[in-house]
């Protein structure tokens, strides 16, 4: 018995019923040889680790672009905050832990530059629109091919959205991502002297807690307590109007007033990158020009590109086109 068997046979044994299975997984689009090693879902998590596109998030914006202090969180920070918690809830409930980490890791690996700025910029601007599930299903399938489990697809894709997850894990990242982009967006906000722990409307604090710790703790448990008792991913009802009413606070005292300026020139930096890459689509680089050739949709090829870009490079890029260089002469 190879040692992936021994770790499947070993979640047959400890796993909840509801859980899934690594060998009861769907599979992939492209068959390959098991690992003897890893589980189907544990040597998806590897590939994603490895990405390109998971290196990237450390330079892309989470809320605040371009911050000054070094403790903001990034797209990256994010999602290791997004894994963690998914796996303690994971392991509190004995769901599967691999399957959990693989699409908390790759969840957010279709996000723009410049955060939902750089989101809402390609949607208006590019003819398919543009949502960052459906672009990270995009960026493993095929602008960066991992061949990815179906579960694990499929919990990426439903992450956000109103399509339910096929897998109890799939279901539960939708929880964890909300559990952590509430509560560190609230901390970087109070980083950045934007509200006080006191203009925390009362009813919030009296249901999540008085403290960022207080408030992961008290939704994790909600959830947790919520799996044991239906054997199910969710939350009881207080705890999660308290949840989304601190999200509603945030987007009042946060995403909708903070940077507005640096949004407009976020939305405008992309627009442009965007109109000058379409009538110079030749200067693409070949991963994004192959896209294109194979289904003859250039515009999107170059939604693909901008996509991907982090947003240091984004702003180079914008410099190296359009701002006059410095003539040398010797």
């Amino acid at each position: 018995m190879t040692i992936r068997e021994q770790s499947e046979q070993f979640e047959h044994q400890f796993l909840c019923s509801w859980a899934t299975y690594a060998d009861a997984s769907k599979g992939r689009q492209t068959p390959i040889v098991p690992c003897t090693i890893r589980t189907c879902f544990a040597r998806d998590r590897d590939r994603i680790i490895h990405s390109k596109a998971f290196r990237r998030l450390a330079n892309k914006t989470q809320v605040f672009i371009a911050p000054e202090g070094d403790h903001y969180r990034t797209r990256l920070t994010h999602t290791l905050e997004v894994a963690q918690i998914a796996r303690t809830i994971a392991r509190a409930l004995r769901l599967n832990e691999d399957l959990v980490e693989a699409i908390a890791l790759g969840h957010d690996l279709g996000h723009t530059p410049m955060g939902h700025a750089g989101e809402r910029a390609l949607d208006t601007i590019c003819k398919e629109g543009f949502r960052h599930n459906e672009q990270s299903v995009r960026v493993v399938s095929l602008i960066e091919p991992l061949n990815l489990s179906h579960e694990v697809l499929d919990g990426i894709l439903c992450h956000t959205g109103k399509k339910r997850a096929d897998t109890p894990e799939g279901r539960l990242i939708h929880y964890a991502d909300r559990i952590a982009y509430v509560n560190h967006d609230l901390d970087d906000a109070m980083r950045a002297g934007l509200v006080t722990e006191q203009e925390i409307p009362q009813e919030i604090q009296a249901v999540l807690g008085t403290s960022h710790g207080k408030r992961v703790d008290t939704l994790v448990r909600a959830v947790i307590a919520y799996g044991q008792a239906h054997a199910e991913i969710g939350m009881d009802a207080d705890t999660q109007h308290a949840m989304l009413s601190l999200r509603r606070f945030l987007f009042e005292r946060v995403y909708d007033t903070e940077g507005v300026e640096q949004d407009q020139r976020s939305v405008w930096m992309l627009h442009t990158l965007y109109k000058y890459y379409q009538a110079h689509f030749d200067q693409l680089p070949e991963t994004y020009r192959i896209l294109a050739d194979n289904d003859d949709r250039q515009d999107r090829s170059v939604c693909d590109y901008i996509a991907s870009m982090t947003d240091r490079y984004a702003i180079t890029c914008c410099k190296e086109i359009f701002l006059p260089r410095t003539w040398n002469h010797t």
